[in-house]
């Protein structure tokens, strides 16, 4: 294994939350000489420096050229995932057990969660003496939880017949994990007082708390394999984050950046998703550094490109006909280029031939995902960044099985290649 796809599996790790993975990031860079910002401050940009900042669960970095700026390199990506999040009050007590009642994020692959061992993360808000509301980031693993799963003898049509309707979950009725057994007096303070075995303070004001699988990260097969949960996509993140800060031939005029939005699973509507104004108003104080008046600033985004980067449906040898029969990317196969005629994902003629073109500078292998006619595919942060921000975008991403499953599957050469393909889209010359 190289050291990549071990750092790989590191950060995947110490990850299990949007949240985490931007204090992660914000660790790895600042070992690299990256200054950290904030959002809420004033900034005091140096030309040549590097610097990154964090919202919420969302991630940006940057390093400034020592010339005026004509263009902007991004890659883009997400740092959530789908799952399922505790609700405020979520304590339920049936049949001798206590219970965490919660809702879904996103769409995960429900089955996939049933009958492992979950633990909780996220962040809550507390209060301590006279002092004012204080978050903290918290990931609850010695005590794990799991979703008891129906055994398959219950599972019957009327009459004693094996069901032949498949395994139908109720979102609200049959995803509750067992936290226990008893019954506690005063459900409302459970979670706190669950909370205070871990962490010191005297009151719980709030939560954002996620079940979290927690299987560590794992080669698979020959050691070809790489599988976890958050692969999707934290590995976009990483691949990006780790060529930003390897630039090494960085042209005077050229800014590299990468950002990384929370909540694209759910749509991106938030205060830190692709929907927000996060990245106009960091590049709007960037420009304000490099003093570019408002024409300037147009002509800076019209040369500019984006590189989406977001998993793709590997193909699944059980499935073979849920694919289109030539554009079905493999696991090991290299880089994907992601197409719609929708506009689903991002990416012109020219945009597409830009990434040809890197790729054949390396002599890294290329191959393109385009769902079947007769389905409709998902989307990316992609088209929503180029309709709002008029930057050209293209989708890419890499090959995985078990998308949107509490345990995924990548291949490591994969992995490589798309570092390999990022390092080289921030080094080229104009």
């Amino acid at each position: 294994m190289t050291h990549l796809t071990e750092d790989l599996r590191s950060f995947l790790s110490a990850s299990p939350t949007s949240w985490h993975a931007a204090e992660e990031m914000a660790l790895r860079l600042a070992v690299k000489d990256f200054t950290p910002l904030k959002m809420r401050e004033k900034w005091g940009l140096e030309r040549g420096k590097s610097y990154f900042v964090i919202k919420g669960g969302s991630f940006a970095a940057f390093r400034l050229p020592s010339k005026k700026p004509e263009q902007l390199l991004i890659a883009a990506a997400h740092t959530d995932s789908p799952a399922l999040k505790l609700k405020p009050q979520p304590l339920v007590q049936k049949a001798g057990m206590l219970q965490l009642s919660v809702e879904v994020y996103g769409s995960p692959f429900l089955p996939s969660w049933l009958s492992r061992d979950l633990g909780i993360a996220g962040k809550i808000v507390t209060l301590t003496g006279t002092s004012g509301p204080q978050e903290h980031l918290v990931f609850l693993d010695d005590v794990p939880l799991f979703i008891p799963s129906l055994a398959p003898h219950l599972d019957k049509e009327e009459g004693g017949g094996p069901t032949t309707a498949g395994l139908k979950l109720n979102r609200q009725e049959h995803l509750l994990p067992v936290a226990g057994l008893g019954k506690v007096s005063h459900p409302q303070i459970y979670l706190e007082k669950w909370l205070q075995k871990s962490l010191f303070f005297d009151s719980l004001l709030s939560h954002e708390l996620f079940l979290v699988p927690l299987e560590e990260p794992r080669y698979m097969g020959g050691g070809e394999l790489l599988a976890s949960y958050r692969l999707d996509n934290l590995t976009s993140c990483l691949a990006a984050l780790v060529a930003l800060a390897s630039v090494e031939k960085m042209d005077e005029q050229i800014l590299p950046l990468v950002i990384f939005w929370d909540h694209e699973e759910v749509g991106s509507t938030s205060s830190t998703g692709a929907g927000s104004p996060f990245f106009s108003d960091l590049l709007e104080r960037i420009a304000s550094f490099y003093q570019l008046p408002s024409e300037e600033k147009i002509l800076l985004k019209e040369r500019s490109s984006c590189l989406s980067i977001d998993m793709a449906h590997g193909l699944n040898p059980n499935y073979e006909s849920k694919y289109d029969p030539i554009h079905h990317p493999l696991l090991g196969g290299g880089v994907v280029l992601k197409t719609s005629a929708s506009q689903r994902y991002s990416g012109s003629a020219r945009a597409i031939a830009d990434v040809v073109k890197l790729a054949r500078e390396l002599n890294l292998p290329l191959q393109y995902y385009t769902s079947r006619s007769d389905m409709i595919s998902g989307t990316t942060i992609g088209p929503l960044f180029a309709s709002g921000l008029g930057i050209e975008t293209v989708d890419i991403g890499l090959a995985q099985l078990c998308m949107h499953a509490a345990r995924e599957c990548i291949s490591c050469d994969d992995y490589l290649a798309l570092c390999k393909l990022l390092l080289h889209f921030f080094e080229r010359k104009r």
